[in-house]
């Protein structure tokens, strides 16, 4: 990946003030080409290693479109388009499915008391299955985000949230969410829900997104989390004082041009330009990158290594995007699914070429890939 000098990089003016790059922006941009380059590596059947940037080849990260990383795969494929239901269980399967956010308990969910509708949700009963998970010693919650717990009686946090959806579908919230007219007003009734917080409200909006309920640009509004802002303060030397928003919009606005003047070659999601959310994931991810390629600059959180080791496995890449963003590889329909005629995707020369992703059943080496979340 060769970076030119950041004096290079067209100048990036928020607020009235001239944003200074540091060296942790020239690797923003290698990071998210190099991290795309994987991406398409791995879709077209390649075997590792994948990249010759050992941080990259060593360390976890995420892809650099959100939409790519393997459990918002699986939302799209499985959870939304997978099983189409009516509209509030929709609401209620992207919430339950992301409150988790664990592949392995939305299964166990659903192999105990079949698919979740609003029609099936039994919040007790629930609880009771996830208390003897619990007791096998099976881990509830992913990682990628700290999930606490709402107050609503119950000894334990899983139960407390699954009282939580019990209330939202009761108290009108998930009617409220059908009724938005825009991402930041679907952010705004999340954001309303105690226990969420900005940035878990802003990341499950996203997530209601992908379905086909909304039709939200992804680039209409976005909330930064401690990641992005850490990333942030070691991109730019002198940003402190502005809106982490309004940099991250700058940063996405000009991102064409900023990958040009580096003379670094982004190969885009089949013609779909990074989106506020992806360039807020890519500060989250260089904040990380830098404890190791940069560790002159201590950013905000004061972190020195990467906790996440990655392993490369040969696992197939499968993939399906939500269908209204109209790329070659889509999410299957329920009856591909069901018949498993999805044909399994081949990148061709002509994207055009490219059939429909085959992701049923997705495989169990695929689970611990390179797509975890930090």
């Amino acid at each position: 990946m060769t970076i030119l000098d950041t004096a290079q990089l067209p100048a990036l003016r928020v607020a009235g003030r001239t944003l200074v790059p540091t060296a942790a922006m020239r690797s923003y941009w290698a990071l998210a080409a190099e991290r795309q380059a994987i991406f398409f590596r791995r879709l077209r059947g390649e075997q590792p290693p994948w990249t010759s940037n050992q941080v990259l080849a060593t360390h976890r990260f995420t892809n650099a479109y959100r939409a790519s990383d393997r459990v918002s795969q699986y939302l799209i494929n499985d959870v939304i388009y997978g099983a189409p239901t009516d509209e509030r269980s929709t609401v209620l399967r992207v919430l339950l499915f992301k409150i988790f956010n664990r592949i392995e308990t939305w299964r166990f969910l659903e192999a105990a008391v079949g698919r979740v509708t609003i029609d099936t949700f039994d919040a007790a009963y629930l609880a009771e299955l996830l208390d003897a998970r619990m007791a096998q010693g099976e881990r509830l919650y992913s990682a990628a985000y700290i999930m606490p717990s709402p107050k609503l009686g119950a000894t334990r946090k899983h139960a407390n949230h699954l009282r939580l959806l019990d209330e939202l579908l009761a108290d009108g919230t998930v009617d409220r969410v059908l009724e938005t007219a825009s991402l930041r007003e679907l952010y705004e009734v999340l954001v309303g829900v105690h226990s969420f917080g900005p940035f878990l409200a802003f990341q499950f909006a996203i997530d209601l997104n992908y379905s086909e309920l909304f039709g939200f640009s992804e680039m209409d509004f976005v909330v930064a989390g401690p990641g992005a802002h850490d990333g942030i303060a070691k991109c730019f030397s002198n940003a402190r004082g502005l809106s982490t928003e309004d940099i991250i919009r700058a940063v996405t606005d000009s991102a064409a041009d900023q990958f040009d003047a580096a003379g670094i070659e982004f190969d885009s999601l089949w013609g779909r330009p990074l989106q506020l959310v992806d360039c807020q994931n890519l500060f989250c991810e260089v904040s990380k990158y830098a404890r190791v390629a940069h560790p002159e600059l201590a950013g905000r959180s004061g972190r020195k290594q990467i906790k996440q080791r990655y392993s490369p496995t040969s696992a197939t890449l499968e993939v399906g995007y939500p269908p209204k963003w109209g790329l070659p590889l889509r999410a299957p329909s329920l009856r591909q699914r069901l018949e498993h005629d999805a044909p399994t995707v081949q990148v061709a020369d002509d994207p055009a070429a490219v059939g429909v992703a085959d992701l049923s059943p997705y495989p169990e080496s695929a689970q611990h890939g390179l797509f975890d979340l930090p």
